[in-house]
């Protein structure tokens, strides 16, 4: 599984991800200040799942029924500390009966939910 990490995505939270050995490309290293339509095209087109902090990404890929990326993970809270998106991640691919290519999930402080992409 292959991730592109949107520009609110903390860029220690990246790297750690990549000392983990994921494939981490960042929109804030490659092409900072894009349009969260053009993330999603990138996203489609590459076959990366994001990685944000930004609800847009619902309504883009529902309401506006924009191409769908590989998957979606919507961090649905404000982290305490720039390493807390990549601990938590670390954690959630660990945990055994969830899949993120395809899906759109949404992970609070206290639960999860997944729906199917279009």
């Amino acid at each position: 599984m292959r991730f592109l990490a949107n520009e609110n995505f903390p860029l220690l939270s990246v790297r750690l991800l990549r000392q983990a050995n994921l494939e981490v490309a960042s929109v804030s290293e490659d092409a900072p200040g894009i349009e969260d339509a053009d993330v999603l095209a990138r996203a489609a087109d590459e076959q990366l799942v994001i990685l944000t902090f930004d609800r847009d990404y619902g309504e883009l890929i529902y309401r506006l029924r924009m191409r769908s990326p590989r998957g979606v993970i919507y961090l649905r809270f404000r982290p305490h500390t720039p390493e807390e998106p990549a601990s938590v991640l670390l954690n959630l691919l660990q945990m055994e009966g969830l899949q993120f290519e395809e899906r759109f999930t949404v992970v609070d402080r206290d639960r999860i939910r997944q729906r199917p992409l279009p």
